[in-house]
């Protein structure tokens, strides 16, 4: 379990960006974290990988705690986290060196990298890439090949922080699948994203606002009682076709299912 207990963090000692923010996450979740522009997403994101130390209150992950730098490293981990922009994740000059990399620096012995490096490939689709420079992938395949080299490692958490804002449809629908194909797998995953429709993949979802968290719980409660407006978000397509057309005693994910059975969109 991934616990933040009263978590705040700032960048200015007058400027906190989260305030008292406690949640548990469970193994095994599917988790959406939403909210406007400077609500603090990107900010949660880092605090659960470890990449920012929290002023206030402690995360922990299970009985360890990330105030602890013995114990840190390992919460880093089993908590792995996949950038907006995969480029910023990119340090070698092909795909493959790009997850052995990693793998080396958690110390994973070579008679397993090999294996490791070929599972995670075929993970994401991007086995013909293996031995493409970066550069040469389009933004689909280079967050994919961010993924593989999260992946690899072996986490008990994946955290994809906007990772597919910057994709067109086709690269959306192929990250959203990845994610669901390791919920499936087991893996606990929490997405940060602004895109409502991606919610809807989701079992649970936390809104949060200039720092605070104000809702935790379903997504069908969540479309249906939160003021969408005035966080400066939108309801998904599927829930205003659903609403425009009068359908009720439905949740969110029905919604979407009639409207692409009738519409043929996914």
């Amino acid at each position: 379990m991934l616990v933040f207990d009263q978590v705040g963090y700032y960048y200015r000692r007058d400027q906190e960006v989260l305030k008292d923010v406690s949640f548990a996450i469970e193994k095994g979740e599917f988790i959406s974290i939403v909210g406007g522009n400077g609500s603090g997403k990107s900010t949660l994101a880092k605090l659960m990988n470890g990449l920012l130390p929290a002023k206030k209150g402690s995360v922990r992950l299970g009985e360890k705690t990330m105030s602890d730098p013995k114990q840190a490293r390992g919460i880093r981990q089993a908590v792995g986290l996949v950038f907006q922009n995969p480029e910023d994740q990119f340090i070698t000059t092909n795909v493959t060196d790009e997850i052995i990399f990693g793998l080396e620096n958690i110390a994973v012995p070579a008679n397993e990298i090999g294996e490791r490096v070929r599972s995670a490939l075929q993970a994401v689709g991007l086995e013909s890439y293996a031995n493409s420079a970066p550069h040469e992938l389009s933004g689909g395949q280079k967050q994919r090949a961010a993924v593989a080299a999260v992946i690899a490692m072996q986490p008990q958490f994946i955290v994809f922080d906007e990772a597919t804002s910057m994709l067109d449809p086709e690269g959306r629908s192929e990250l959203i699948k990845l994610m669901r194909d390791f919920h499936q797998q087991g893996i606990t995953v929490v997405q940060i994203t602004h895109h409502m429709d991606e919610v809807l993949a989701s079992r649970r979802v936390l809104l949060l606002d200039q720092g605070t968290l104000v809702f935790d719980g379903s997504p069908d409660s969540f479309f249906r009682e939160t003021p969408l407006e005035q966080y400066g978000l939108e309801q998904p397509f599927a829930v205003r076709i659903g609403q425009l057309l009068g359908w009720t005693g439905e949740t969110a994910a029905d919604w979407k299912g009639r409207v692409a059975s009738q519409w043929s969109i996914g």
